[in-house]
Order: structure tokens, then C-alpha cells, then sequence
């Protein structure tokens, strides 16, 4: 046989049988003991779950064969069919209800009985009662001074079935349901008392079914803690009547001038119609629907067999008849704007404090406020169409920040919208004061300074003044009495517009004002209140000013809550007083030489600044006295342009109309700044602009403090003796006149 010859390189047998390194054969065992591991593992997990499949395939196979024993044929399987059926679902649907109903008793995890709406009572710096916001409330009243008819006036419109059913009147329910399907639409309510009351306590009133589950849990878990009266009790103390008033007492009171002990028939089936729907059946809203809905009361007494139809037939011919709740005389934009100061000083009361009744002085004077109404409306209807103006806002305060008046717009009525407060509109040559004050406190300038009034340009912004000429060199007081544009803007070019939005946020505008070119000449926007809030840093020395309208506050025991005399943030100095003997002088000279000449006051000084925007869409004048500090604005709330306004023409006119009032027979104060100077002699329009008059108010002349504390003593002491309640001021607050008393003016 033949060999196959061997072609092998000579070497390569040796290569092939040479021994390696010491070291190579490790790596190789190491990998292959890792690999045989990882086999192992998926065998054994393999083998796993297939015995254990076998296992499980097998038991389930006895399983089957043991219940073919218990096989069942004939109806019988379709019964227990059905039945395994329900069960199934019926343990689904337990669960579907339990997780809605979990987020429902949540709500009952805090303290469900207290109340969480403010109700507030204010009052005048002088103690006199002048208007309500937040709820009215009372919920002391025990069921059993109810009267009986009230009771079932209730229950018969309401739930008739209450003392029988367990929480959720289920006929009730169907029967509801049947009429409405009938009728196409909602024409009975199904729910019951109790579920109503959950309502009221824990939920809202968005038409949902999780709502309606949630509703019936609650009602259910209402049932099981409180008793069948405690729950009528609540009901009749809680839900919502109307104008403001929770509960039958309150409503009562509110549209009847009497306690719910006292109404009569007529009344109490009134106030139960009003539980369906208060807002569509108020008396002082819709009198005719509030007496078709206490007659569809009336009915559903006799139909429930609660009275016959001779009892109700009395009240059926003299229906009831609410009280008169006019709204003319309040000072609704003033009781507005101290209601959101409450809420925000409720805020920062302890966490633990639950009381939210109170009993609110207010820094409200009313007969300025009515001077400033009556000005504003005489000014509008007399001057409005001519001007081409529609609205106007103003706030009167003292240079404490105190709020003595505010008007937020022509008709409260109308709208509600406050536009001393909300409305933001721009100051035009009013904003120049915190330019000059910022230029004067940099030490470079002083009210002599000669300044250039001549053309600027800042890129391709060329403003020009009013009357579109130049006065050369002119001293900084006659730029600012002429309220020459060039030489505000030039006096912000020099010392940065920066500097002036800090003043001015420092004195107390509150709203962003953007740094542009045009902000030295009011481009940017502020309200009313702000304005004045500002100008009281004149009107103070220099001193911040906290603008405020609540005095104090009490519980309606008489407890102390706050007082701003003690609470309220210490006012620090901003301007110095070298500055403000400066400004004040300047602002002095814009009324008494310049553009604010109607503002001129009999028998004091005052100063101010007009203030004028472009395409005339807004008017402003704000001043000050010593005494008190006025900003008031004129305009649309379109934005219109007004037929060519000034803020030296019907703004300064009607500001003076009102200080002018406001100063009557009071100790007039100095303006810092301006010492003891002599007021100026009156001439021309200023000298012949008739008083103020307003019917039935006179200014009377002012007490001291010291006197007013005297009186209030004496008046404490007496009231004490005559055993009558005696609600006792914080020290060191606002005096308060005696009742009966002639009303103090300035202190």
C-alpha cells in the first residue's frame, strides 16, 4: 500500500508537542469551571420548571376529577352559574365603589364641623356699623326653639321621609327619577336631607356621578355618628340662603329683621324655598319667584299632610315681605378692598387659630367717602360728556397710610370691578416727582439747579413738551412746575432710570415698572392706591407708609385678634428730610404756579402733581396737605382717548372739591417741608368753585386724641353701668367717637 508522504515543515511537530508558559493552562480552567457553573444552573432551572409543570398539571388534573363528583345538571347548574356570576361582579363593583368612596372620608379626616368661610361685620373709625363680607352665620339657636311650622315647612319640601329612612331615602330616589324621566329633565331632587347636608359639608356642586357616590357614603357615615336631630340641626345651620347668609337664623335676620324663633308662616315657607335654589329665589333679588316658590311650599305641607289647607290659607293671602336692602349708601369698593386685607391678615395667624368671625374697625371716614362719591358722580354727569369721560377712581388717606375713602368706579352696582385698587393705567407727569427726588438725593441737584430745557433724542425717541417749545435755562422747580418733558427725561439719562424704579418701589408702587425711555414721562402702570400710598412718603417726613383700611380686628366677643398699631411693620425712613424740604416745596409751587392750580385749598397749603398721557386716555391729580394725601384718576376702561383731559382740569377740580370738604373744621396740620407758610389767596376759577354740599352732612369740628379717649372712657364706663356690652378699642389705635356724639374729623 502506499504511504502518504509526510509534507509537514520539518519543525512543525516540535512546535506543535512544545510544553507552554506555566501560566497559560489558568485563564482556560478558570472559563471552562465558569461555563460548566452557568450550565448547571440552566439545567437545574430547566428541569425546575418542567417537574414542577408536571406537578401542577397533574394536580389540576385530580382537581378536575374530584369535582366531577359535585357535577350538577338541570337548572340547578344555571342557578349556581348565576349565582357564581354575581358574586364576581358584585365583589368587582364593591371594590369600584369602596376606591371612590376612600377619597370621600377623607374629607371627614379634619375637623368637619368648624367653618371655613370668613364672616366679617365692619365698622367706621368711629364704631358705626357699615357693611358685611364672607357669610352670615349663627348657629346658636337650639333646634327646639324652631318653630314647628318652620320645621315642617323644611321637611316637607326637603325630605318627608327623614326620621324613617337610614340615610338614603331609596323610594324617594326612584320616585325622583321616574319624574324626571317623565318630565325630560330635573324636576325633583332625589336626594335626601342627610345626603344634602354631606353636600354642603364635604363636596361641591358639580354634577358628577363620583360626586353622587361619594354623597351617599357620606350620608351613610353622617347616619352612623350623628343622631337624627343633630343632623336637621346642622342642616338648618349650614346650607347656603342667599345673600351672604348661612343657615335659617341667619337668613332670618337677613330678610326679615328677626330671629327665625319669631317668623310666621308666610316667612318660614320662604325661607324653606329658598334651599332649592337661593340664588333664583332671594327675596331681594326676584320678590315675585321667592313668593311662587313659598306657595309651592305651602302646597307641599298639605300634600305631605303636615297641615291642612285652612292653616296655610292665611299665608297664603299675605305672603311674606323681606325687608328693604338697598345698597346705595355703602361703601362697597372700600368694604372690598378691607375684606381682602382681613383674608391676608387671616393668613398669617397662628395655624391652630380656628375662630373666622370677626369684628373689623376700619380707618373708613364716611363722610369723606360720601364727599368723594358725590364728587365723583356730580363731576361725571356734570363734565363726563363734555371730556369724553366715562369713570373714575380715587383714594383719600392720611399720610399714616390710614384709608379714609375710596371710590373704585362711578356705579358699584353696575360694576363691581375696583379700579382704585385693580386698574392699571398709566401716570403720566404724575411719576415725574420720584425722577426729581431721585436726582435730588444723588446730591448733585438742588430745587435752584439750572437745568436746559432744549430738544433730546435717545436713539430715534425725540419727546417734546406739552406745548411743543422749549425754556432754555430754567431752575429744576420750574421744570417741574411747567412738567417740562425734556428735562425729566434728561435728569433720568444722568442718573439712571434704575435709580427712580427703586424710589419708587421703595415709596410704594407695587406694580412692575419696566425700564424704557419713556419711564421718566409715565409709561409704566400703577393703580390709584399706589399712587397715593407714594405720595404719602411726602406727605410723611420721608417715611414708608403701609396703606391700610383695617384698624383692628376682634372676635364678635370682643377679644383681640391684631391691631395695626401693634402689628403692623414700623415705618422707616426712605427720603431724607433735607430731601423732602426740597421736593415738598417744588411739589408746592406745581399747584400753587404751575398746572395744578384747581386743586388750590382755602386756608392751607398743598402740593401735587398733575399728570396727563398720551392721546389724553388718562387724568390724574395726586396731592397732599398736611392733613391728608388724594390721588384721583380719570378715563375709560377702554382705553378711549377722553376729549383732550388734563390732569389740571377735572382730576384737580374734583380732588379739590373733595379735600376742601375733608378739611372742613379741623386742626390743620404743616406739610413737612413747608413749615408754617401762609396759604395762598384764592383767585379766578379756583376762588369761585362753590363748597361741596352734601345733604344731611355737615364737617364737624375735630376732637383731640386726648379728648376722644376721654370720651370713649366715659362712654365705656357708662355703658358698663347700664349693663350693655362694651367693645373697648386697642390702645393706641384709632380714637372713637362717642355715640351720639358729633363724628371727629382729622385727628
Amino acid at each position: 500500500m502506499n504511504d502518504t508522504p509526510n509534507t509537514d515543515p520539518p519543525d512543525s511537530r516540535p512546535q506543535d508537542t512544545q510544553e507552554p508558559p506555566e501560566r497559560a493552562p489558568a485563564p482556560r480552567t478558570a472559563g471552562k469551571r465558569i461555563r460548566n457553573a452557568l450550565l448547571a444552573i440552566d439545567s437545574w432551572i430547566d428541569s425546575t420548571i418542567y417537574s414542577g409543570g408536571v406537578r401542577l398539571r397533574g394536580a389540576w388534573d385530580g382537581f378536575v376529577a374530584f369535582t366531577e363528583r359535585f357535577n350538577v345538571q338541570g337548572p340547578g347548574r344555571w342557578a349556581i352559574s348565576l349565582a357564581s356570576e354575581g358574586m364576581t361582579w358584585g365583589a368587582v363593583g364593591a371594590v369600584l365603589v369602596l376606591a371612590l368612596a376612600v377619597p370621600a372620608f377623607h374629607e371627614t379626616s379634619d375637623d368637619w364641623l368648624k367653618k371655613a368661610e370668613l364672616s366679617v361685620t365692619f365698622l367706621d373709625r368711629y364704631g358705626n356699623t357699615i357693611g358685611e363680607r364672607g357669610i352670615r352665620h349663627n348657629d346658636t339657636v337650639p333646634l327646639e326653639e324652631f318653630p314647628d311650622h318652620l320645621i315642617k315647612a323644611v321637611l316637607a319640601t326637603e325630605d318627608r321621609r327623614f326620621y324613617e329612612h337610614f340615610g338614603i331615602d331609596i323610594p324617594g330616589t326612584f320616585r325622583a327619577v321616574l319624574s324626571n324621566a317623565r318630565a325630560g329633565g330635573v324636576v325633583q331632587g332625589g336626594s335626601s336631607l342627610t345626603q344634602q347636608l354631606a353636600k354642603n359639608l364635604f363636596l361641591s356642586n358639580e354634577r358628577t356621578l363620583e360626586r353622587k357616590i361619594k354623597e351617599a357614603f357620606l350620608a351613610l357615615w353622617l347616619e352612623f355618628h350623628l343622631t337624627k336631630n343633630q343632623i336637621l340641626k346642622l342642616y338648618l345651620d349650614r346650607a347656603y340662603m342667599g345673600g351672604g347668609a348661612f343657615g335659617v337664623d341667619a337668613a332670618a335676620q337677613y330678610y326679615f329683621g328677626k330671629s327665625a324663633r319669631d317668623v310666621n308662616l308666610a316667612e318660614a315657607a320662604m325661607l324653606a324655598g329658598l334651599f332649592k335654589a337661593p340664588s333664583k329665589f332671594a327675596p331681594h333679588v326676584n320678590l315675585p319667584a321667592a313668593r311662587g316658590r313659598a306657595s309651592v311650599v305651602l302646597d307641599n305641607l298639605v300634600d305631605a299632610g303636615f297641615m291642612t289647607e285652612g292653616q296655610v290659607f292665611g299665608a297664603r293671602r299675605n305672603p311674606a315681605t323681606p325687608i328693604d336692602r338697598k345698597q346705595d349708601d355703602l361703601p362697597e369698593y372700600y368694604l372690598d378692598y378691607a375684606f381682602d386685607q382681613v383674608k391676608q391678615i387671616v393668613d398669617t395667624l397662628p395655624r391652630g387659630y380656628a375662630e373666622r368671625s370677626f369684628v373689623v374697625r376700619t380707618a373708613l371716614d364716611p363722610n369723606i367717602q360720601k364727599a368723594a362719591d358725590t364728587a365723583i358722580r356730580d363731576s361725571l354727569k356734570q363734565f363726563g360728556k363734555d371730556y369724553g369721560a366715562k369713570q373714575s377712581a380715587m383714594v383719600v388717606m392720611e399720610p399714616n397710610g390710614a384709608v379714609r375713602a375710596m371710590v373704585g368706579g362711578r356705579d358699584y352696582g353696575e360694576s363691581q370691578f375696583n379700579r382704585a385698587t385693580d386698574a392699571l393705567r398709566q401716570p403720566g407727569s404724575s411719576f415725574k416727582p420720584f425722577v426729581y427726588t431721585a436726582a435730588l438725593m444723588t446730591g448733585k441737584y438742588k430745587p435752584t439747579t439750572i437745568v436746559v430745557d432744549g430738544p433730546i433724542c435717545i436713539g430715534n425717541w425725540c419727546p417734546q413738551n406739552y406745548g411743543r417749545s422749549y425754556a432754555g435755562s430754567i431752575q429744576l422747580i420750574g421744570a417741574l412746575t411747567r412738567s417740562l418733558n425734556t428735562v425729566a427725561v434728561k435728569l433720568a439719562e444722568a442718573i439712571g432710570r434704575g435709580r427712580i424704579v427703586d424710589l419708587a418701589h421703595a415709596m410704594g408702587l407695587r406694580t412692575e415698572l419696566k425700564i424704557t425711555r419713556a419711564l421718566p414721562l409715565g409709561a409704566a402702570e400703577v393703580t390709584v392706591v399706589d399712587m397715593a400710598t407714594a405720595y404719602s412718603v411726602f406727605a410723611s417726613g420721608g417715611y414708608s407708609v403701609d396703606p391700610h383700611a383695617i384698624v383692628e380686628m376682634r372676635t364678635p366677643a370682643g377679644d383681640p385678634v391684631w391691631s395695626f398699631a401693634q402689628n403692623a411693620p414700623k415705618p422707616k425712613q426712605i427720603i431724607p428730610p433735607e430731601i423732602i424740604a426740597m421736593i415738598n416745596p417744588m411739589l408746592n409751587s406745581v399747584v400753587e404756579n404751575g398746572t395744578g392750580r384747581r386743586a388750590m385749598i382755602p386756608g392751607t397749603k398743598v402740593s401735587g402733581k398733575t399728570g396727563t398721557t398720551n392721546a389724553y386716555r388718562d387724568a390724574w391729580f395726586v396731592g397732599f396737605t398736611g392733613n391728608y394725601v388724594g390721588a384721583i384718576w380719570f378715563g375709560n376702561d377702554d382705553y378711549a382717548s377722553t376729549k383732550k383731559m388734563t390732569g389740571g382740569s377735572l382730576p384737580a377740580m374734583t380732588w379739590q372739591k373733595v379735600m376742601a370738604f375733608a378739611h372742613q373744621g379741623i386742626e390743620l396740620k404743616p406739610t413737612p417741608g413747608l413749615g408754617n407758610q401762609p396759604a395762598p389767596k384764592l383767585d379766578g376759577a379756583v376762588a369761585q368753585a362753590a363748597p361741596l354740599e352734601i345733604e344731611g352732612v355737615q364737617r364737624p369740628v375735630t376732637l383731640t386724641p386726648a379728648s376722644a379717649e376721654r370720651l370713649m372712657g366715659l362712654s365705656a364706663r357708662l355703658r358698663e353701668a347700664a349693663g350693655q356690652p362694651v367693645r373697648r378699642p386697642t390702645a393706641a389705635a384709632e380714637p372713637v367717637a362717642v355715640p351720639g356724639s358729633p363724628q371727629a374729623g382729622n385727628n
